[in-house]
């Protein structure tokens, strides 16, 4: 697949699926960019070699896909404004909340679209991305998908688009709950003595390393954690402090409120007429 790729936004995301497609074996000039901020515009130049207009151009409506790297809140004004120009490209929308019904009305009833929730870790490919295609999209136009979308990690393919909010929660928001337990780990090494340094230095690591067994592991994640927790010794206390703060459950319940906010998005852009 070397199709031409037009981002309509230039910020991390978009840098960051442009870096994985540039190690995939696109050209620069391949892909094009609308990104109206100057910082932004200068950093895709210089990290990727690619240029960035000011607006969508011709160049960017003749692209065989578009993807839709901006925020919720910018989706209805874009849309409407590319509405004219499309007639065969493959839409691809990774706005958080953004419906795909609601999409299609704000592009006049243009119904090529996957809709996509990737993650941060992407800019090191490494992320994870889940993809709703409406029925006007084909197999071909799936495949596309799944190339640009596999450039920055593993993918994975929704049946009900109604789960996005839930993949939002879990995947798209996640990494910032690992950073906050990062944090949390470091701030608990300084209060034992670490130096700010030391301390990030052990709880990086140690996230690092358990998160790069569990993935090359056959076992699952109680179960590896179950082997490191003898009995009666420092891991276990440790765990039943955890267990008697609720610590399952308030990630259950941050999760669920994720899930809440992502479909209040949806509920509040699509009733945008």
């Amino acid at each position: 697949m070397m199709v031409s790729i037009g981002f309509i936004g230039g910020g991390n995301m978009a840098a960051a699926m442009i870096g994985g497609l540039l190690g995939k074996g696109f050209a620069p000039g391949q892909l094009r960019v609308v990104e109206v901020s100057e910082e932004a515009r200068a950093r895709l130049l210089r990290d990727y070699g690619v240029e960035a207009a000011t607006a969508p151009n011709a160049a960017v409506k003749s692209c065989g896909c578009i993807v839709l790297a901006i925020k919720p809140q910018q989706v209805r004004e874009v849309a409407r404004a590319l509405a004219p120009g499309l007639h065969h490209q493959l839409l691809i929308s990774i706005a958080a909340g953004i419906r795909t019904v609601d999409l299609a009305r704000w592009l006049g009833g243009y119904g090529r679209i996957v809709r996509a929730m990737p993650n941060t870790p992407a800019v090191l490919g490494c992320g994870m991305s889940a993809l709703y295609a409406t029925p006007a999209v084909n197999a071909s136009e799936r495949n596309m998908a799944e190339s640009i979308l596999s450039a920055e990690g593993e993918t994975l393919w929704l049946d009900d688009e109604t789960t996005m909010d839930a993949v939002t929660a879990v995947s798209g928001s996640g990494p910032a709950y690992v950073f906050y337990f990062i944090e949390a780990l470091e701030e608990a090494a300084c209060i034992q003595g670490f130096d700010p340094s030391v301390a990030r230095q052990l709880a990086l690591q140690t996230v690092l390393g358990s998160a790069r067994l569990a993935a090359e592991s056959p076992e699952c994640a109680e179960a590896l954690r179950a082997r490191v927790t003898s009995k009666g010794g420092t891991t276990e206390r440790a765990i039943q402090c955890f267990d008697a703060a609720g610590l399952k459950n308030i990630v259950a319940r941050a999760v669920e409120a994720a899930v809440e906010r992502s479909h209040e998005l949806g509920d509040e852009l699509g009733s945008q007429a």
